[in-house]
């Protein structure tokens, strides 16, 4: 009997004559960040090291193998998208001098605004927030002076070097005849929003994923296979806080990883900001606090160490698929912004991995349709405010995706990814929709 096998060689002609967008950051770069933060993970294991500031050695060990590889391997800094122009020999000092210094004052501006509204807002004060604000305040002074070698720097490599930051020094020290461009201004505090916002929030959650990691022993995790789905998610969280956490602090050009763009839609931030603290509503008495356990599935699952193996391994692959897909950003990660387009990794199978993988593992963790307390209002009322939330997180994917559209490379990423991804075709055959979708409106920000 013949055998034929024709679907393998099918597949692969088509790959080769529909290829994936290229992504923005390779693969590599993810994947030494990730050894170097193991490795503290391990050095932290044997050595008790524990504590906060130990936190911020792993996110060091994290960081630093990925800028080396951003800058010797990838040579990230010779992307045209970087700005930075080596065609020709830096300008002289004479040139730029005037419009660094300009900078440096929009720049320092910025930095006591931020430094003010952390000041203000009575939440940095408190709990968590206390440790992101000693290390602000000890990294406060080398900033400043580090800032002033580079601005001086970059600008004579640049090829627009007035922007944003140029703007608003420009406005404070008064325009004069040079006409201030009002959209690069309002880029330039959208962009600073962000990173004053969220860079606060992730150096405040990372010791307490620190000490969740290192406080099991071997003994407690090789216990049951509860305790090391536990032991396991708890890694994978650690890894995606750090991972965001030095995406938040290298917004740097020279590695190409700086905000292209922030979010300009007021829809986009509510969205984001609502599942953050201060503005959060899915915490302990929120609006949207569905008052489910994470853990119930043990519960329901007690006496079946099977079942319980089972279903621990899926909520560990999900936490591997949310974490992957902050891994695949390198240095890039940022909630509300552009810093490139990613293509690989779990990026290849859905356009939003980590939001859908996150809300999969809250609902078949929660279990909100098989509430602990056997009413059936607590059934009615957690499974309809874990929907809400779910829809939250379809929410802020629309929003960004409104966003990105406005870059062409987004675009051709959207078309491939709704001819080839498995996630965006299985969603298609649902709605029996053709092959070939529609995109969605192109919208661009001005």
């Amino acid at each position: 009997m013949t055998v034929h096998r024709p679907l393998k060689p099918a597949r692969k002609a088509m790959a080769s004559a529909d290829p994936r967008p290229k992504s923005a950051v390779s693969s590599g770069v993810g994947l030494v960040g990730l050894a170097g933060l193991l490795a503290a993970v391990a050095v932290g294991r044997a050595t008790g090291a524990d504590g906060p500031i130990s936190s911020m050695l792993a996110v060091l060990a994290c960081a630093l193998p990925m800028v080396l590889w951003t800058v010797l391997v990838d040579k990230a800094w010779k992307n045209p998208s970087t700005g930075l122009d080596w065609s020709r020999p830096a300008r002289p000092h004479d040139e730029t001098r005037e419009i660094s210094i300009t900078k440096l004052a929009g720049l320092w501006a910025t930095f006591a605004i931020i430094g003010a509204l952390y000041c203000i807002c009575r939440w940095y004060w408190d709990g968590q927030y206390l440790f992101a604000m000693r290390m602000l305040a000890w990294g406060a002074i080398p900033l400043f002076l580090l800032s002033i070698p580079y601005i001086f720097w970059i600008d004579r490599r640049l090829e627009a070097p007035k922007d944003g930051c140029y703007m608003f020094g420009r406005w404070l020290t008064g325009a004069g005849e040079e006409k201030i461009d009002r959209a690069r201004l309002v880029e330039h505090f959208r962009s600073w929003a962000v990173k004053g916002f969220f860079t606060a929030f992730m150096i405040s959650i990372v010791p307490g994923n620190w000490f969740e990691t290192l406080r099991w022993t071997s003994a407690e995790i090789l216990a049951d296979p509860v305790a090391m789905a536990w032991f396991l998610v708890a890694l994978l969280f650690l890894i995606d806080v750090v991972f965001a956490t030095v995406g938040y602090i290298l917004t740097l050009r020279p590695l190409d990883a700086h905000i292209r763009s922030a979010n300009p839609y007021a829809q986009g931030w509510v969205a984001a900001l609502i599942c953050y603290p201060p503005f959060i509503l899915m915490n302990p008495g929120g609006v949207l606090d569905y008052q489910a356990d994470e853990g119930a599935w043990t519960v329901w699952l007690a006496g079946h160490p099977v079942l319980l193996a089972i279903w621990g391994g899926v909520l560990v692959l999900l936490t591997g698929i949310y974490s992957w897909a902050t891994v695949a950003f390198g240095l890039r990660f940022s909630n509300l912004t552009h810093r490139g387009i990613m293509t690989h990794g779990p990026y290849g199978f859905t356009r939003h991995p980590a939001y859908l993988a996150k809300n999969t593992f809250w609902w078949l963790a929660a279990l909100p349709f098989l509430p602990m307390s056997g009413s059936f209002v607590d059934l009615v009322r957690n499974t309809a405010l874990l929907a809400a939330v779910s829809g939250v997180y379809y929410w802020r994917a629309r929003t960004e995706e409104k966003h990105l559209m406005g870059d062409p490379a987004y675009q051709d990423y959207w078309h491939w990814m709704e001819r080839n991804a498995p996630v965006p075709r299985f969603f298609a055959r649902l709605k029996r929709s053709p092959a070939r979708p529609m995109m969605p409106e192109v919208v661009v920000a001005e």
